[in-house]
């Protein structure tokens, strides 16, 4: 696995950062706190997201801005993969607002997604990552610090040792479930076996035999009193129907009794209503002359003589209606015409009254216009010498302004170029100020690790005995380079105060310059605003003049509509007089149709009264034709009746009724037999099928006897074979671990021995416990925490280097692995041993690393670089650029590093 491009924009310092990484060897210089590792911060994160982090999303998101961007492009056995993630800020926090992943046939959307994508193609999750390929700036003592317990877990991770420790517990948990339900299987055989012996015991087949001879004799005796309880049903029934013969003889008999009386009783009620109708019939003559009376008196209203009133039918009054219609509709028509007369003559009136208050309520308003235009014009002047006194009072502050920069170093225009300068001044002093104290923290923590060697009787560079040593004289030249730094920093502490101050007089200088600007400005829109006030003035004055002018007009027009509108409202009066002539004609013709309606109903309730009449005598003659068909039915019954009573035999019925007890008292008796006979069936029946039941239950037992038998045997069968597994996933992970502590201390060895290479310590062990101990010359056992600083960092990169180089070569053939990436490896570390480091980093190259990426400030490790990158902050925008150098420049790098 390879990295091949890392695009950036906004992260960490990097506004917008393109970088291509290539094979081989790529050291990323600069100076301490340029942004080198934040590139490689970024390719981290562009594979795990949030877990790669030791810190929030907003960190890395670059100070002031509120989206940032990452794209990496990596190879991966052979095929290309991109990876881009967006940042964006949402509320007070940042968020990840979209995370892709595209390959070759892939598409991966979703920051969860994409990182177990890439946990699973390069089979290591981010902590894995680090604890490989990845040695981060700082983590010197990580795996030296780790216990032996912690590093084995690290190894056996990376080794995908641990999936073997899951394979073997999954086998002992199947193993324990097999046994539970093997034993669960035991118990059920045994008990099944009890069960079978209990049921065998119990003679079933004699006890089956019994009941059903018992069974058949109880058959035959319910079959005997059956064939005699038919015999004296059939008896029963046969009196019972000579029984009910005689009493539906009884029951006609009695029905025609009382229909013979309903018959009389209602001839005599239809008799009664035949004379209420009479009764009826004669008030209605009697309402009739009433109503007769009522017409003539209504026809004497019409006011038409005798014989028009003899000749008005129904056909005269509708005639007389038409010609009420036709008068009512002339005098409508008319009575229209005049209202909308009398409306449209007020309307006017109303229109030209309104017309004469609006040019009256103009008039009014104009000369309150011409009134505000001149107090407008009296403001304006008033303003327009305000304005000049303000100009005055501007004009003083420009001069004093201007003579601030008759003693200042620039002229007016020249102070913002020249506070710009100054602050340039200031940072680069600063930056100064900070790498010399950083380098004099540095020698100060070399000198006390020096010094405390030396209080133990060593070597403060090799941990050698002092005795003989060449480097006795370290400790001497860390204090002078302290003394050396120490005035640097405080002629440096000078200098920044001095700028300080030259800094704050220029900002001085620039607010006075915008101060200036401002009054300049301010003088100009004086001068417009007093041109503006004049002017305004003599505008309103004018204006004031002909507002005056206009409301005497005004005033004239509302006269004359004053005038017309009273013209308009006597003519209206003389309208409405003749409406109301109109209406009273109206209310005439109202009343003659009015009495022509009376005239008409009255005549229709005569003839209604008339209609009524005949309908009482229909239905009178009605009821007395049904009278007669009733007295006919009724002879009809009570022959009937004489026929019936002639018909019955008392002495028959007799019989019947005694034969029927008879029968009804032997059949309740042997109801009460058969009942007792056949529950004593149901009991012999269900015994028997409560015995074959059992006979049944029996062969089932023995077939599920068989069949958890077969169980158990096929159990203890499995129990044997996830044994076995088990054994083998535990043996072959010692197998393996052992192979690979074996492998790793022998490349440890190696590695340490190139980086180090010295005569102070013979081997290091890495016992199958993975507890290291490092053994010196003579045999003396130390521990890596008792190494120097230095010592630590270079055992620290040669364990890291054997890891690496174990995954990749692995015990039997090789794997694909990502690239080797060193963060400050040179930290700790003197001289002599950073160009071990070098050697270091082409002894992994020729190992097969395809890809080895190194941060570090140092310009020694320029020797080892196939492709150089460079980043620089910008000490004005503090944000950083990456330049890659052609191998011209890397050449004259490294040899300028090694002069």
């Amino acid at each position: 696995m390879r990295f091949e491009r890392i695009r950036l924009r906004n992260f960490k310092p990097y506004a917008d950062a393109d970088l291509d990484l290539r094979d081989g060897v790529t050291v990323i210089h600069g100076l301490n706190g340029s942004g080198k590792s934040s590139l490689l911060e970024a390719c981290f994160f562009a594979l795990y997201g949030a877990r790669a982090l030791d810190e929030t999303l907003d960190d890395v998101v670059t100070t002031g801005e509120d989206e940032a961007e990452i794209h990496l492009q990596f190879v991966h056995e052979g095929e290309t993969f991109r990876i881009e993630r967006r940042l964006r800020r949402s509320g007070d926090r940042m968020q990840t607002v979209a995370c892709t992943l595209e390959g070759p046939d892939v598409a991966v959307d979703g920051a969860t997604d994409v990182r177990a994508f890439v946990t699973d193609l390069l089979r290591m999750d981010a902590e894995a990552f680090v604890n490989c390929a990845y040695v981060r700036q700082g983590e010197v003592n990580k795996l030296i610090n780790a216990t032996p317990g912690q590093r084995q877990d690290m190894i056996d991770d990376l080794l995908q040792l641990g999936k073997l420790e899951t394979y073997r517990e999954r086998a002992s948990k199947a193993r324990l479930g097999v046994e539970d339900v093997l034993s669960e299987q035991r118990g059920a055989r045994a008990e099944l076996d009890s069960q079978i012996e209990a049921k065998e015991d119990a003679g079933l087949h004699e006890r089956l035999n019994d009941l059903e001879t018992e069974l058949s004799e109880v058959d035959a005796e319910i079959d005997r009193f059956e064939e005699n309880r038919s015999r004296a049903e059939d008896t029963y029934e046969e009196a019972a129907s000579v029984l009910a013969d005689y009493e539906e003889t009884r029951t006609e008999l009695d029905d025609l009794d009382a229909d013979i009386e309903e018959l009389r009783e209602t001839i005599q009620t239809d008799e009664t209503t035949r004379e209420e109708l009479r009764e009826e019939i004669l008030k209605a003559r009697e309402r009739i002359d009433e109503l007769e009376d009522e017409l003539g008196a209504a026809l004497a209203e019409t006011g038409l003589d005798a014989a028009a009133a003899e000749q008005l039918d129904a056909d005269a009054i509708e005639a007389r209606r038409e010609t009420l219609d036709d008068e009512e509709d002339e005098v409508r028509e008319e009575l229209q015409a005049a209202r909308q007369r009398e409306t449209m003559l007020s309307n006017q009136a109303e229109k030209l009254r309104e017309r004469a208050e609006e040019f009256e309520s103009r008039a009014a308003e104009t000369r309150e216009r011409a009134d505000e235009a001149d107090a407008a014009a009296e403001n304006a002047a008033t303003r327009a010498d305000d304005r000049a006194g303000e100009r005055d009072a501007v004009d003083a502050d420009i001069e004093g302004l201007r003579e601030r920069f008759d003693a200042a170093p620039v002229d007016v225009g020249e102070a913002t170029t020249h506070r710009e300068s100054v602050q340039r001044d200031v940072a680069e002093v600063r930056d100064d100020l900070a790498d010399a104290r950083a380098e004099l923290e540095t020698v100060r923590e070399r000198l006390d690790e020096a010094r405390t060697l030396q209080s133990q009787g060593k070597c403060p560079e090799c941990g050698q005995p002092v005795e003989d040593s060449p480097h006795v004289d370290a400790i001497g030249e860390y204090e002078e380079r302290i003394r050396t730094l120490e005035s640097a920093v405080e002629e440096l502490c000078e200098r920044r105060d001095a700028l300080e101050t030259k800094r704050d007089a220029a900002e001085s200088l620039v607010d006075a310059e915008t101060r200036l600007g401002n009054l300049r400005e301010k003088r100009s829109l004086l001068e417009d605003s007093i041109a503006d006030a004049e002017s305004t003035a003599e505008e309103r004055r004018a204006d004031a003049k002909s507002l005056r002018e206009e409301a005497v007009e005004l005033d004239v027009e509302a006269a004359e509509k004053r005038e017309a509108a009273d013209g308009q409202s006597e003519a209206a009066a003389d309208a409405a007089a003749r409406v109301s002539e109109l209406e009273a004609d109206l209310d005439g013709i109202e009343a003659a149709r009015e009495r022509l309606d009376r005239v008409a109903d009255l005549r229709t309730r005569i003839e209604d009264v008339d209609d009524r009449i005949d309908r009482l005598r229909e239905r009178r003659e009605s009821i007395a034709d049904r009278n007669d068909e009733r007295r006919t039915y009724l002879q009809e019954k009570r022959e009937r009746r004489a026929d019936l009573a002639d018909a019955i035999d008392e002495s028959r019925i007799e019989e019947a009724r005694s034969n029927k007890a008879e029968a009804e008292e032997y059949l309740s008796n042997v109801e009460v037999k058969l009942t007792e006979l056949r529950e004593r069936r149901d009991e012999l029946q269900n015994s028997i099928g409560g015995v074959r039941g059992e006979l049944s239950q029996l062969e089932s037992l023995r077939e599920d006897r068989a069949a958890v038998a077969d169980r158990v045997d096929d159990l203890e069968s499995l129990r044997e074979e996830i044994s076995t597994l088990e054994s083998t996933y535990s043996d072959l992970r010692a197998e393996l671990r052992r192979r690979n502590v074996e492998t790793l201390e022998r490349m440890l060895n190696e590695t340490f021995e190139l980086v180090y290479g010295n005569d102070a310590y013979s081997r290091i062990r890495l016992d199958d416990e993975y507890e290291l101990t490092v053994f010196q010359k003579d045999g003396t056992a130390l521990e890596p925490e008792q190494l120097s600083g230095g010592e630590r960092a270079l055992f620290n990169l040669s364990l890291r280097c054997a890891i690496y180089r174990l995954l990749a070569e692995g015990i039997e053939g090789s794997a694909p692995m990502p690239p080797l990436i060193l963060d400050e490896p040179t930290v700790f570390l003197d001289a002599g041993h950073v160009s071990r480091l070098v050697d270091l980093v082409e002894e992994m190259r020729q190992l097969g690393v395809k890809q080895i990426l190194i941060v570090s400030h140092d310009d020694e490790l320029v020797a080892a670089a196939d492709d150089l990158v460079t980043v620089e902050k910008d000490p004005t925008s503090n944000r950083s650029s990456v330049d890659r150098h052609d191998d011209a420049s890397v050449a004259a790098i490294a040899a300028n590093a090694g002069d």
